[in-house]
């Protein structure tokens, strides 16, 4: 009798012993994973660190060789938010994601459409804007062409190296080829001599180089094909800023701020002054 009561005092006081210890070890998970953030490590040095890439309106250079944009504007305001500095960090589309795991920078705000393939990789933050897929045609190459008439082996695509629309183009028209450039400029550019006949890429870049040169190229469909959102991409296994972006998009999508500077890029022209044409 006296050892059965004994074994069961045991048994409650591991119990208890248990119970209590479980709240502080999710708490103690809890602070390392908050500590481990980049959060922490950028109000620690005082600064953010974004990687994008140049892609009129997204970013872009003005006339001095500054950097302005779309995404310029949200990095400084995140960065303002934050009550750090910000530093811009240009790298190529291709390696984009390689330099964020590496730790070149702390996120990459520069119009990255969330996928699955991406999503293996990085994590995402829910979408701050979004976008779809637009053709921009030679004229006289593609005079009389349905959307079906592109899926051929006599058809030259051209498209930014790792962008979405290269993927997009690949499965919508897997017989045509494609020319791959690092600029979204050099793309435009050989629809324009006419060594490609079209070019996939998100708005306003396809209606722009349209009302641009009219004579050459055209928008032939009125149609944004795959349309989804840009999210913040980050280093995986961080929950703390997933919170946080989500939040601060969330924030400034009630506020509207969002909305007013994407119509501000993609649905003015008040920047064009700053730029060279």
């Amino acid at each position: 009798m006296n050892f059965t009561r004994r074994m069961a005092g045991l048994a409650l006081a591991s119990a208890t012993a248990l119970a209590l210890a479980a709240p502080a070890s999710a708490q103690n998970t809890r602070q390392e994973l908050s500590s481990s953030s980049v959060i922490e490590s950028i109000k620690e040095e005082g600064v953010i660190k974004i990687g994008l890439s140049l892609f009129t309106p997204w970013s872009l250079r003005d006339m001095n060789g500054e950097l302005i944009g779309f995404e310029l504007d949200v990095g400084r305001q995140l960065a303002e938010d934050m009550g750090v500095e910000v530093e811009f960090v240009p790298t190529a589309w291709d390696g984009i994601i390689p330099a964020l795991v590496s730790g070149k920078f702390d996120v990459i705000i520069s119009g990255m459409s969330v996928t699955p393939q991406r999503n293996l990789t990085v994590s995402f933050s829910d979408p701050y804007a979004y976008s779809g897929q637009t053709i921009l045609a030679n004229t006289s190459m593609t005079e009389g062409f349905t959307l079906e008439d592109y899926n051929s082996p006599d058809v030259t695509f051209a498209g930014r190296r790792g962008a979405i629309a290269v993927s997009v183009i690949e499965s919508m028209f897997p017989k045509a080829k494609i020319l791959q450039f690092d600029e979204e400029s050099a793309v435009t550019q050989e629809v324009l001599n006419g060594n490609a006949h079209a070019l996939m890429s998100s708005e306003p870049v396809p209606s722009e180089a349209a009302r641009r040169y009219p004579d050459t190229v055209n928008v032939p469909f009125n149609e944004a094909f795959q349309a989804g959102g840009e999210a913040f991409a980050f280093r995986k296994g961080d929950p703390d800023a997933e919170n946080f972006f989500n939040n601060w998009i969330g924030v400034k999508n009630r506020q509207g701020w969002l909305k007013e500077r994407h119509d501000y890029w993609f649905r003015g022209n008040e920047w064009h002054s700053e730029v060279a044409q």
